[in-house]
Parts: structure tokens; C-alpha cells; sequence
């Protein structure tokens, strides 16, 4: 395990993340998915996501929350609201292809144009092998969809732009440094446990209390949304960078929208 430079398990790498205390204060609460956890964080939290533990592009992940009238399931465009817990859990099994789900707390993240966003934040070594960031960028979701992805049609911006509309100008800057900090943080962390990792993704939230979390951590991340930003400094030196260790990114835009 220790040469491995694309760790699929989400619930590995999250495991990793929180042997570190500085790190775990940023990692919304996640379980494997089984009746009782989705039960217990429902009843905890409201509101959680259900995601494949080894899946890419936002692919199979229902947002469920439980409300006065039953519980509403959030997949793709769909939104089914189910009378009871049985229902809910025999809807999301149906759709789940039989692959091993992980249940995680429901950020309410900070919204535009009443779309959900979140961040990516790009890592990787450098010529000299240390962690240096190298890209940074805002995902607005598609229309009626609760995952940002561009895969999965969501619009890209420049973070800078979308930090100073949804915390201001004088927050941006800040918040931007602590999710780069969250990333040499992540990457050092995981680097102990998997040191042939050469550069990570962080799909990193923030709340309406201006909160920051990590939602997941990606180790074979996609470059193609940094095409989309009109500054192309940083997709160069994702390149380059990545064709030092042989990685080859295919950078055809197929859904992703620019903002």
C-alpha cells in the first residue's frame, strides 16, 4: 500500500486525515454507510451525503435529508420524498449498484444564484519533491443538481471572484490562504502514509458560518475545469508538472461551463 499513488478509498484517505488533530476539526463527520449510521447521522445532522467509498466525478452521490413529512433524496436532477426511513433506505439501495457507500454530515455551503459551491484546491511535487499549490478554483453546481462537479455540468470561476462575493474582500485573501495551508497540511499527512502520492485535489466547502471543511480528497484529480479560468498560468504548471511524473491529463472539456 505504501507505493501507491492513486488511493481510491475515500474511506482510507479520510482515516489518514484524522490521525492529525488540526486536520480532523475540518473533516465533516463520515461513516461507512449501513442502515444504523444513516439512521444515526440523519437524526444527528438533518441532512447528509451518501457517497460511493471508490467513485470519481460526483458520480452516485444523493444528498438525503429528513424532514416533518418523511425524508427527500437528492440524485442528479431527481428529488424523491419518501413517506418513511424504510422507503428512503430501499430507494438509495436501489440505486446504489451494490458498491460500498460512506455517510457524511451535510455542509450547508454558501450558495450563488441559490447553487451550492465549493473549492477546488490542486497540490503536487514539484522539481524539488516538496508540496506546492499549484491551482485553485470556485464550482457553482449545475441547476438542480447538488454536486458541484464540471463533469457533472457545473460552472467554474476563479476563486478570488466567488470568495469576494460570498465572505467579501477583506475575507478572501484569508480564506484562500487557509485552504492552501489545508492543502500542505493534507498532502504532508497523507504523504506519511502513501509517499509515492504526487499531487491531490481538495473539494474544500465553506459554510454560512464562513467554516471550512474538507470534503474529500482526490488522488488522481481532474485538471481539465483550471482550462476554464481565463488566467492559464495555473494549468501550465499543473502540466508541466504532472508530465514530470508521467501523469497525462486529458483536458477536453465536455460539461464543465465557464462563469
Amino acid at each position: 500500500m505504501g507505493g501507491q499513488r492513486d488511493v481510491r478509498s475515500k474511506w482510507g484517505k479520510t482515516r489518514v486525515i484524522l490521525r492529525s488533530r488540526q486536520l480532523a476539526s475540518h473533516v465533516p463527520e463520515t461513516r461507512p454507510m449501513n442502515r444504523a449510521s444513516l439512521k444515526a447521522m440523519l437524526g444527528k445532522y438533518g441532512m447528509v451525503y451518501v457517497k460511493p467509498d471508490i467513485g470519481a466525478r460526483g458520480i452516485g452521490v444523493m444528498k438525503v435529508a429528513k424532514g416533518k413529512r418523511g425524508y427527500m433524496v437528492h440524485y442528479g436532477t431527481v428529488r424523491k420524498r419518501l413517506p418513511s426511513f424504510n422507503a428512503a433506505c430501499k430507494w438509495i439501495k436501489g440505486h446504489r449498484r451494490k458498491r460500498n457507500y460512506l455517510v457524511q454530515r451535510g455542509i450547508v455551503m454558501v450558495r450563488l444564484g441559490g447553487r451550492p459551491l465549493d473549492f477546488r484546491v490542486m497540490i503536487q511535487r514539484n522539481e524539488r519533491r516538496r508540496w506546492e499549490v499549484t491551482g485553485t478554483l470556485a464550482r457553482v453546481a449545475s441547476p438542480g443538481k447538488p454536486v458541484t462537479n464540471g463533469s457533472q455540468g457545473g460552472t467554474i470561476y476563479p476563486s478570488k471572484r466567488i470568495l469576494n462575493k460570498v465572505a467579501g474582500r477583506a475575507a478572501a485573501p484569508v480564506l484562500l490562504n487557509r485552504f492552501r495551508t489545508l492543502a500542505r497540511r493534507s498532502a504532508a499527512r497523507l504523504a506519511i502514509r502513501y509517499p509515492e502520492l504526487n499531487e491531490l485535489g481538495l473539494d474544500v466547502a465553506l459554510d454560512t458560518k464562513r467554516r471550512y471543511w474538507i470534503l474529500e480528497i482526490n488522488t488522481a484529480p481532474d485538471a481539465k475545469p483550471f482550462v476554464l479560468l481565463d488566467d492559464r498560468s495555473a494549468i501550465r504548471r499543473i502540466v508541466k508538472l504532472g508530465r514530470r511524473y508521467g501523469r497525462i491529463y486529458d483536458l477536453t472539456i465536455r460539461k464543465a461551463k465557464k462563469g
